[in-house]
């Protein structure tokens, strides 16, 4: 048994959110999946889990969304645990990830992930998995390190590296500065960890793409990753 998760970038565009899912999906091995969605950094916010509605139609799911601000779930941990897959909606990182532990989810997801359930998820939702990342939850357009992500991943994590003019100059710095090494991902590029290590990196177009950023004595490296383009939406 394999552990993955599908740290995406972003996802401007339903298509690339379906295109995603789908490949999520394929990894369970199974027809019909039962997806959980966890739309907490955005607050549960009703327009928001109705377009996951929507778009999830157009996925052979189950759907099931979670949601922490209006529980609808008594117990969370069964509810968590029937999923094949889990995909957690972008946001605000530093209040899902409070948010996740007052209510107990992070230790769940942790134990999710050592069953077998596919993870994975966009911005906030690929930051979270890593032991550390770059976030601009605390104030608009800035980005800012955390190091309390759930670690399920070694080192850090930056989403929209080329969509958020922001993102990129600050990653660069903290890494430089000590930060911990990792992965910068574009909108629209995913990065397919099995086992902890990058099984292959996939994308919905082919300017997409995913970066190994370390830092090893007074040198910074940025190295290109290699990349797969998904099929297109017509495509079964």
């Amino acid at each position: 048994m394999h552990r993955h998760i599908l740290a995406i970038g972003g996802c401007p565009q339903e298509g690339d959110w379906i295109r995603f899912v789908r490949f999520m999906a394929k990894l369970t091995g199974k027809r019909t999946p039962r997806l959980a969605v966890l739309p907490t950094a955005g607050g549960d916010a009703e327009h928001s889990i109705s377009m996951v509605k929507q778009w999830a139609s157009q996925v052979p799911v189950q759907l099931d969304v979670i949601s922490l601000f209006r529980r609808e779930h008594e117990q969370l941990r069964p509810a968590i645990l029937k999923a094949d897959a889990i995909f957690v909606g972008g946001g605000n990182t530093v209040n899902m990830l409070a948010i996740w532990r007052a209510h107990g989810v992070d230790h769940v997801l942790k134990e999710a992930y050592h069953s077998g359930v596919v993870l994975g998820g966009v911005s906030a939702g690929m930051i979270c998995w890593f032991q550390a990342g770059m976030t601009d939850s605390y104030l608009k357009n800035t980005s800012a390190p955390i190091r309390d992500g759930l670690g399920l991943l070694p080192g850090s994590a930056c989403p929209h590296f080329d969509s958020e003019h922001h993102r990129r100059p600050a990653y660069l710095a903290a890494i430089a500065g000590g930060f911990p090494n990792g992965i910068a991902a574009d909108d629209r590029c995913g990065v397919l960890y099995r086992d902890e290590q990058i099984a292959e990196v996939i994308t919905t177009t082919p300017s997409a793409k995913a970066y190994r950023i370390t830092k090893a004595k007074s040198d910074q490296q940025i190295e290109p990753l290699d990349t797969k383009l998904l099929p297109p939406l017509d495509t079964a």
